[in-house]
């Protein structure tokens, strides 16, 4: 059978390979072939009745419909190569992860162990679904892939964990787009083959960003929502402020999130100048490496204060026992140059340290409990406008390598205790008018943001030991 005669065969419908952007939408849909949901060990769905394949363009809600089929489907296929035997949805999630495209009016899309929710407005003229957008898709998808991987990481009282789970969900929509051989092919040429400069693949969400920047102009960045081609350099995010502009880094999970993202762009930059074949089945190859770099650290590292740190430490560790080590300079130097390791810390992951500490990494699995590696931390609720005492989830687990990221005046930053983390990020979540505080837990003098245009992705409820509040998480966004 021809090529011409398979393609006539097989049904297919227009979908967006890339984020549509903003007016005039710059990037036309093609044809793929009709997506595949129920895909193994990461199957989807979508709420809404599946529509005929009948080829609907931008702007009907059959288009749509395609366009986020065909991002789940190819963000569950980018993962579910990569992931341990046995990987699963959270608990919660249920046999598959539903995607709801109309879940209300507003600039957003978020995870919440219940599914994936997709939010629209009309701004300038222009309806902004964000399910139309492949790379909104893909990160959220990516947000339920790493609860399959560590579910430790919902809860976690920590600017780092809520970081790398921002960062993990641009990286599922870089790595989903980089399965696409149109777009390595048209990536190369824009980036002369540097993969680290600003790219249609770097940029997040293009369509979001110009639509958020409309009423908030310094709120995203100046072409996209989020770019991973960037020079972040680490701060410990005790220390950072809580929010500002795009062009500052804070420890809102958003921003933070970037010093990690952008490590891992130039780790793919650095990995694909390694490959014998520089051309994009050596681009497709050098992704696929990263992604498993990727997933064997989030499996092995513990979850601790300074996580960033570890997860890079992990990265190198699993390259020794994959690669022999042969992608460690493209690594070192991504999270050198980003200041997630120190340049002490990045030479000290050396092979004997490695087999020594191997055993621990080789037992670890993903999954298990919720609180595994997290120590209950209590704090007075009168000092949040509570009406009792308050439980959050620190990050405790024993380091396994001893390293730390880079202070900027030299040297490595001594990580927070776990109780300064988790108290650091409290203050952050209610001075972003983040949390959800019900009526009767709060004091006379409370000042909870009740903004409804302010998504509260944290909940105040009781304990389940049965004494005083705790912290819970509802939705990463």
């Amino acid at each position: 059978m021809t090529v011409q005669q398979q393609t006539a065969t097989t049904p297919t419908v227009l979908v967006y390979e890339e984020d549509p952007g903003f007016p005039p939408r710059v990037n036309m849909p093609v044809p793929h072939p009709v997506p595949q949901l129920d895909t193994q060990p990461f199957p989807t769905a979508i709420a809404d009745p599946a529509p005929q394949p009948d080829g609907a363009g931008p702007g009907t809600e059959a288009f749509r419909y395609w366009v986020a089929a065909d991002a789940l489907s190819r963000a569950a296929q980018t993962w579910g190569p990569l992931v341990p035997t046995g990987t699963q949805w959270h608990q919660t999630v249920g046999r598959a992860l539903t995607a709801h495209l109309n879940a209300g009016i507003d600039l957003n899309a978020y995870y919440d162990r219940k599914g994936l929710w997709f939010f629209r407005s009309t701004v300038a003229g222009v309806t902004v679904a964000a399910c139309e957008s492949p790379e909104v898709v893909a990160h959220e998808t990516g947000h339920a892939v790493l609860d399959a991987l560590r579910p430790q990481l919902f809860n976690a009282a920590s600017a780092e964990t809520a970081g790398l789970h921002e960062g993990f969900g641009d990286i599922s929509a870089l790595l989903s787009s980089l399965r696409l051989e149109p777009l390595r092919i048209a990536v190369l040429a824009e980036t002369q083959s540097d993969l680290e400069l600003s790219s249609r693949v770097s940029r997040m969400a293009e369509q979001l960003g110009a639509a958020i920047r409309q009423g908030h102009p310094n709120a995203v960045d100046p072409d996209c929502l989020r770019n991973m081609s960037n020079s972040f350099f680490y701060r410990d995010p005790v220390h950072l402020p809580p929010s500002g502009p795009a062009n500052t880094l804070s420890s809102e999970p958003h921003s933070f999130s970037r010093v990690f993202s952008g490590a891992f762009l130039k780790i793919v930059a650095g990995i694909f100048r390694q490959q014998d074949l520089q051309d994009q089945a050596g681009l497709a190859r050098a992704a696929e490496i990263a992604g498993q770099l990727l997933v064997d650290a989030v499996v092995a590292a513990p979850v601790v204060s300074a996580y960033y740190a570890q997860v890079a430490g992990h990265m190198i560790a699993a390259d020794q026992r994959r690669n022999g080590g042969k992608y460690g300079p493209s690594l070192r130097s991504a999270f050198v140059r980003h200041g997630i390791l120190s340049l002490e810390a990045a030479t000290a992951i050396t092979e004997p340290e490695v087999a020594r500490r191997g055993a621990g990494m080789a037992e670890a699995t993903p999954g298990g409990s919720d609180e595994a590696g997290l120590t209950a931390v209590t704090v007075h609720g009168a000092g949040y406008g509570i009406t009792q005492p308050l439980t959050l989830s620190a990050p405790s687990q024993e380091r396994r390598f001893g390293i730390a990221s880079s202070d900027p005046a030299g040297g490595s930053v001594r990580p927070a205790d776990p109780e300064q983390v988790a108290t650091s990020y409290l203050e952050d979540l209610f001075r972003r008018g983040r949390v959800h505080v019900p009526q009767e837990h709060r004091t006379a003098t409370a000042f909870v943001d009740d903004s409804p245009s302010r998504l509260k992705t944290h909940e105040i409820i009781p304990s389940s030991t049965g004494e005083g509040l705790a912290l819970v998480r509802r939705c990463f966004d």
